[in-house]
């Protein structure tokens, strides 16, 4: 997208009057054009697919497919799109779904044209774009979401992460490898993975190891 262009956006919402309205407030604004609308989740990932917009607002309770699913398709049939979801929830869980689906941000639906605009244009400089009354709740939502290893069972991916085998982190431990194994079992459900490589992997994702 050239600097000239302006910044193309779709508009994703189930009530008519909501997409008219934030047409209206965007229209005001030479460097952004509404290039569509969708009323369902399923009929924004067509649209995002056929017109490649910039930027996708996105209501984030559509029926069927909610913003969340709709971010994640979106993005695999337009991967250049940034989506912004805009909505009037404020749940910790659906801020970190949303984020954590791909979406380049998260407003509410009470955000002035100002805000909306400013947004959008920020969406489109690859920015974040966050309601600053949100921002807390992702903070507590990601604090949540994270899981807790021991210092015991940190120790143990350490070594794994060295490649040790069970029965030499049990010696290096002094821990029998009985118990190694249940510590790598503990640490395999916190972390949502199923091996000893996967929970090494997601271990330094979330910064659970140094």
């Amino acid at each position: 997208m050239s600097e000239r262009e302006p910044i193309g956006v779709l508009l994703a919402d189930d009530h008519p009057v909501v997409r008219e309205g934030l047409s209206a407030m965007l229209e005001l604004n030479e460097g952004i054009r509404v290039v569509g609308q969708a009323g369902s989740g399923e009929e924004a990932v067509l649209q995002a697919g056929r017109l490649r917009p910039d930027i996708v607002l996105l209501d984030l309770r559509m029926g069927a497919m909610d913003g969340v699913a709709a971010t994640g398709h979106i993005l695999r049939e337009s991967p250049r799109s940034k989506v912004v979801i805009v909505t009037t929830y404020e749940d910790d869980a659906d801020i970190l779904r949303a984020v954590e689906a791909g979406a380049a941000g998260y407003l509410l639906k009470g955000s002035s044209r100002e805000e909306l605009v400013n947004a959008v244009k920020a969406a489109a400089r690859g920015e974040t774009v966050l309601t600053p009354s949100l921002a807390p709740k992702l903070f507590r939502a990601r604090v949540v979401e994270a899981p807790v290893l021991s210092e015991r069972e940190c120790e143990v991916l350490q070594l794994v992460r060295q490649g040790l085998t069970n029965a030499d982190i049990g010696r290096r431990l002094f821990i029998s490898e009985a118990t190694v194994k249940t510590h790598l079992l503990r640490s395999f459900k916190k972390l949502s993975v199923s091996d000893r490589t996967a929970a090494v992997i997601t271990a330094l994702e979330r910064g659970l190891l140094s």
